[in-house]
């Protein structure tokens, strides 16, 4: 009597409820631990990986899945799959994750085919008003780039790279293993289908080099911290035709000593004396466009705000400004003399309690709360 077929979600290890992300990461690691190529010549762990796979030939398709969750393994054939073998290619659900598994496995890497250069990142530190207004500047960026000696091809001048013994050319060696047959990349020549014997002493066969080169970067108005700018193709260069990486220059702004940024907006905190807020005064304020001048009206209180239109940061790829915020911080005098004493308390004699509109307000409140 043949023995009883288990729960496939008790094979990957997953509960009822997985998402499809988290059956696809359990098959995968369970996948490369038992593949046969891992395991040459152990039947248990060749039996282990059909079960495992075909488990996820049934949980991976959302139909078969519903199937199986209903009737069981008769929902999906007596053999556990109900559209017959297996199938690797596009289309199948194997088709992307074998070819992650593989690629771990054996390195993933074809013969003769381009690959492309690095993308790099340049950190960029501007100071408040090189962020808001843009700037231009010459950045120095190390790279990788073909090799001049070799020409890129990692063998010593005057020689050429062999074919490969192992695998003839192909950068790929095939073999049976277990139910079905895998090609995997040739490890003698590391999947380029040739290999260096005389290698070049400049790469020592890499057939590239490190170098700096020197680019002017733009950056536009409005940017600030986080801001990341893209330099396409200024990157590595590709290797067998492949195209170059980008670069990418990541922006942080330093603090200002006055100012600071809101979106758009510039605030700036400017303190007056207690006889300017009292008797109104008229203020130079320093913006991003040098000082301006402003008035401020007589009994302003501390914490109030003043608007300067268009005082602030240009807009990122677009038009217009943002506003100054002017937050009024009124001081209170210290230090004072036996005069200047003398003078405060007379004022409080005289001032009454209508000299004190916000505390006033404030013990109305409390009265009516108690009261």
């Amino acid at each position: 009597m043949a023995a009883e077929k288990r729960d496939y979600y008790e094979i990957l290890g997953v509960h009822r409820n997985a998402s499809d992300t988290e059956i696809k990461k359990a098959f995968r690691k369970l996948a490369i631990q038992f593949h046969p190529d891992k395991n040459p010549g152990d039947k248990e762990a060749e039996e282990k990986f059909k079960e495992i796979t075909e488990a996820y030939e049934v949980l991976s398709d959302s139909q078969k899945r519903a199937q199986y969750d209903q009737f069981g393994h008769a929902g999906v054939g007596a053999g556990g799959f109900s559209s017959g073998g297996f199938g690797f290619g596009a289309g199948t659900p194997f088709g992307d994750i074998f070819g992650d598994i593989f690629g771990d496995i054996f390195g993933g890497r074809q013969r003769g085919r381009g690959r492309r250069g690095d993308d790099l990142q340049y950190n960029m530190e501007l100071a408040f008003e090189e962020a808001a207004f843009g700037v231009e500047k010459e950045i120095q960026v190390p790279y990788a780039k073909r090799c001049g000696e070799c020409g890129g091809s990692g063998a010593k001048p005057g020689t050429e790279p062999k074919v490969c013994p192992t695998c003839r050319g192909a950068g790929q060696v095939r073999f049976q293993q277990g139910f079905f047959s895998v090609s995997k990349t040739c490890g003698h020549c590391n999947g380029e289908g040739r290999v260096v014997e005389n290698p070049c002493t400049s790469c020592r066969g890499s057939g590239m080099v490190r170098d700096t080169k020197t680019l002017s970067v733009k950056v536009p108005a409005g940017v600030e911290t986080g801001t990341r700018l893209k330099l396409s193709g200024e990157g590595g260069q590709g290797i067998k035709g492949g195209g170059n990486g980008d670069l990418y220059v990541a922006i942080s702004v330093r603090e200002h000593p006055i100012f600071t940024r809101e979106e758009n907006d510039v605030i700036c905190e400017l303190p007056i004396s207690f006889v300017q807020a009292a008797l109104g005064c008229e203020v130079e304020v320093p913006t991003l466009d040098g000082t301006v001048s402003m008035k401020i009206p007589e009994g302003t209180q501390s914490g109030r705000i003043f608007r300067l239109r268009g005082k602030g940061v240009p807009q990122l790829q677009g038009y217009g400004r943002g506003d100054q915020l002017v937050v009024i911080r009124v001081e209170t005098p210290t230090n004072l003399n036996k005069r200047q004493k003398e003078l405060l308390e007379e004022f409080a004699r005289i001032s009454g309690e209508e000299a004190h509109p916000l505390k006033k307000g404030f013990f109305d409140k409390v009265m009516d709360i108690i009261s």
